[in-house]
């Protein structure tokens, strides 16, 4: 994937013009004053399955004793807490921006009190973590998208109020940082309302599922034949991709991507 110019990797995103609006959405209007074509297209955190508690862990440690998963292929509790406490040390007790580029935009599974579209410039929407599970297995690994070093990437950041903070980021850490695959970083983010200082969930490049040297042709195999219990890892790409179109975020390396994923679950 070729990182764009960094003239414009510099300039905040805005919405295409004639994206669809939905208005039917149990949010405060507020909450998408800056971002219109959101409103109607997130999933509210109380019916997200994301919004999971402890235990969804027992469950899935139940599965990985059955199944024979390998050691390590999830974070144990104190270490994911540790690293929750670490990283936001000093920042409970004020608003925390977080910028998404892929389910957080429209399934955040937290309580959002302000949307933007958002730039994030030094990173990339890449389709280079391994998975193992739900739309894969161990034995027919898929990839998954994380953010990793060059280029650009067009996303959103969203606002969780300070008194909430320490509550939804419990199960924020939950989701982002189950296997313990990403690094939580505050970075600045451009956004058309003035920059904000974002977390970001960028790819830990020395985890183990970490997978860098992927061409893209060797990237859409993986995806097109990769299948778990929770169905095809080619219906996460073209979800994602089909988000993205509906809320007119950029990316054509990841549009490519799935044009190639496709012609291998659809040779001709």
């Amino acid at each position: 994937m070729t990182p764009r110019s960094p003239a414009r990797d510099q300039k905040p995103l805005v919405p295409r013009a004639g994206t669809r609006l939905n208005y039917r959405m149990p949010f405060p209007p507020h909450v998408f004053r800056h971002t219109p074509a959101l409103r109607g297209r997130i999933t509210p955190p109380d019916a997200s399955e994301m919004r999971f508690g402890q235990d969804r862990y027992d469950e899935l440690d139940e599965q990985a004793r059955t199944e024979g998963w390998p050691p390590g292929w999830r974070m144990e509790h104190d270490d994911r807490e540790a690293n929750r406490q670490a990283v936001l040390a000093g920042r409970m007790d004020r608003d925390l921006w977080v910028f998404a580029y892929g389910s957080l935009i429209w399934d955040p599974a937290v309580h959002v009190v302000e949307y933007r579209y958002g730039t994030l410039t030094g990173y990339s929407r890449r389709f280079c973590m391994l998975l193992e599970g739900g739309r894969a297995s161990h034995d027919r690994p898929g990839l998954m998208a994380a953010l990793d070093q060059g280029g650009h990437c067009d996303g959103v950041v969203f606002r969780i109020a300070a008194p909430l903070v320490d509550r939804e980021t419990e199960f924020m850490w939950r989701r982002e940082m189950f296997s313990g695959a990403y690094r939580p970083t505050f970075l600045q983010t451009a956004t058309p309302q003035g920059p904000v200082e974002a977390l970001a969930f960028l790819m830990d490049r020395g985890n183990r599922r970490y997978a860098p040297h992927l061409s893209e042709d060797e990237a859409a195999r993986m995806i097109a034949r990769a299948e778990g219990g929770l169905g095809p890892n080619f219906d996460y790409l073209d979800s994602l991709v089909r988000h993205l179109d509906e809320l007119g975020l950029e990316d054509d390396d990841i549009r490519q991507l799935h044009l190639s994923a496709q012609a291998h679950r659809n040779p001709a």
